[in-house]
């Protein structure tokens, strides 16, 4: 059963090896100047076709759609000397087929297909008497021929080398890359300050922000069963949950886009009235207008988008854009609180992409990938939607790729979300123990590094990687490395008490606190925030007790005394006197 298993394993590879994607030119008899180029499938083991289209002579199609060429009977009396034929698939073999084809003077056999592309193939004996091409063109491929051409058309068949690696990936790279650093920087930062300055009341209900949440294993664990669940769901029922999708899309990325933007927008010096009292639901705050104008125009974005979607010209730019920003969003509002909780989630989403790209092949009956199926739209869709769940660039240099339906090339959120909360875990690990970032810079560039290698994959095996095989082993190894070599794994493990520590570094302690650690924990005060703006001033005005003495321990806890010897200091409670 095993060997058997295998062998299948080996036909499957060899059939895709054998499939090659080609190009047809079609061009008007009347008129020669404009033409139009269609997707074919082709298998070179029939013939090759010619990489360049100068060296290619037009030749007439003769369309015999209504028929499938599978026996003598189904040959014209008019043979197809210099014509490329054009049969109906089905009935009989691809053998029989180009056999009759070739034998009634054809230079070429386009068969068409209604139902998916598959490789035209045969045994090493078919191959060695057949010596013209033999390529599959889709039916709706065929349809726009006719409705643009007419049915007295010229057409050549050629197969344009592939470039090695689109400069598409160039950009993908730098958005990815870009992404994860920013997150993680803007996470640890925005986590850290909100620690520490969780006393301090906000100016108003716009600047309330939002909680972030901390990951649990338990949490962990549900999140990937509903992935699970939710792919195998996408891949049976795509063409109904389709529309969720792009709806939960619209009104998470106009959130994200909203975060994004609003500490911008804050900064602006107009539109700063509020609006009347009132008890609708969020209008009770009272928000800013340009808070207001800011929610308009994030949501006009994403319905832009939604209406536009399918647009392939302009539309995956407000796509990547709100893409991003929901990342970012993402980023900054999911927490993993320790190391171990980091190794948890990737390496179980490690197993889970690996399954569901390599594996499950092997499960399924038309030997299609589930992830890759998923995330590029089924071929059999009716409605021909893509999920917006990628990052998506149009491939720059001209492919026949482009025109069989893969014009893009897509990089998933999940590349860029699970490595990120890592990386921005690093970030406030730095924060704690200031390292300089070393460990946050260190898993940036093995993300970098990580999604270069998946490149490399991609060029190599001419298929659909899953990236997180190489950028989790990439992120998690280095910063272990990094952990190790300055000898803090302990504190990296488990966070060294950071998600349990108090929420500012003058937080209530038990019994004396050396002067040295007083003043390392006021030295992390967040970037802006001035020392003689120290939390005893924020205290005084809370509880209206008279202010310290400059010279005192307590008021300047800096200053030396006594020599170098450590004094212990009182730290002062909120609502007490010291």
């Amino acid at each position: 059963m095993a060997a058997a298993r295998l062998a299948a394993a080996l036909l499957l590879l060899a059939a895709q090896a054998a499939c090659e994607f080609g190009v047809l030119r079609v061009v008007s008899q009347t008129s020669r100047t404009r033409g139009r180029d269609y997707c074919i499938l082709y298998n070179p083991q029939w013939a090759h076709l010619p990489h360049d289209l100068n060296k290619v002579s037009l030749l007439k199609l003769r369309d015999l759609s209504a028929t499938q060429l599978c026996s003598y009977l189904d040959v014209p009396a008019e043979d197809f000397t210099n014509q490329i034929a054009l049969v109906a698939r089905g009935n009989c073999t691809f053998y029989e087929k180009v056999r009759l084809a070739q034998g009634s003077g054809a230079h070429g056999l386009l068969i068409v297909s209604k139902e998916k592309l598959v490789p035209p193939g045969g045994n090493k004996t078919q191959y060695e008497e057949i010596s013209i091409p033999v390529a599959l063109l889709s039916h709706r491929d065929l349809r726009d021929i006719f409705r643009r051409f007419g049915h007295e058309v010229m057409v050549a068949l050629y197969a344009p080398n592939e470039p090695v690696m689109d400069y598409n990936m160039v950009i993908i790279f730098i958005m990815a890359v870009g992404t994860v650093a920013v997150g993680g920087y803007w996470a640890g930062s925005h986590d850290v300050k909100k620690r520490y300055m969780k006393h301090k009341r906000d100016d108003g209900p716009e600047k309330q922000e939002d909680e972030a949440v901390d990951v649990t294993p338990v949490m962990i664990c549900v999140f990937v069963v509903m992935c699970c669940f939710m792919l195998v769901l996408l891949y049976y029922f795509y063409d109904r949950l389709v529309y969720v999708i792009i709806g939960i899309f619209c009104l998470a990325s106009s959130t994200g886009l909203y975060s994004c933007l609003a500490p911008c927008v804050r900064k602006l010096p107009f539109c700063l009235c509020r609006v009347p009292d009132n008890n609708l639901p969020y209008f009770h705050k009272r928000p800013q207008a340009r808070m207001l104008l800011l929610a308009l125009f994030c949501v006009t974005v994403s319905v832009v988008w939604g209406i536009f979607r399918n647009e392939d010209q302009w539309a995956w730019v407000l796509q990547d854009t709100l893409g991003i920003a929901f990342c970012l969003y993402m980023l900054k509002t999911i927490r993993l609180p320790t190391f171990k909780a980091c190794t948890l989630l990737l390496l179980v989403l490690f197993i889970y992409d690996v399954f569901f790209v390599f594996i499950t092949p092997f499960l399924t009956k038309s030997g299609n990938s589930i992830m890759v199926e998923v995330a590029t739209g089924p071929s059999n869709s009716s409605t021909h939607e893509k999920l917006p769940m990628v990052l998506k660039v149009p491939r720059l240099n001209t492919s026949p790729l482009s025109l069989c339906d893969r014009p893009f090339s897509l990089l998933g959120f999940g590349d860029i979300l699970v490595p990120g909360l890592l990386v921005a875990y690093c970030h406030r690990f730095d924060i704690q123990v200031q390292s300089s970032r070393i460990y946050f810079v260190a898993c940036t560039i093995a993300y970098g590094l990580g999604l270069l290698v998946t490149f490399v994959a991609l060029v190599l095996m001419q298929r659909g990687q899953p990236a997180l095989l190489y950028l989790v082993p990439c992120t998690l190894l280095t910063s272990c490395t990094v952990a190790l070599w300055r000898q803090e794994l302990g504190a990296f493990w488990t966070g060294s008490g950071f998600a349990d520590a108090p929420q500012s570094p003058w937080a209530a302690t038990q019994g004396p606190v050396p002067r040295k650690d007083v003043g390392a924990s006021l030295s992390e005060q967040p970037p802006g925030e001035e020392l003689a703006k120290s939390p005893l001033s924020t205290e005084e005005a809370e509880t209206g007790e008279p202010a310290k003495d400059p010279d005192s321990p307590v008021a300047n806890p800096l200053s030396p005394s006594n020599g170098d010897q450590a004094q212990p200091i009182p730290v002062v409670k909120p609502g007490t006197s010291a």
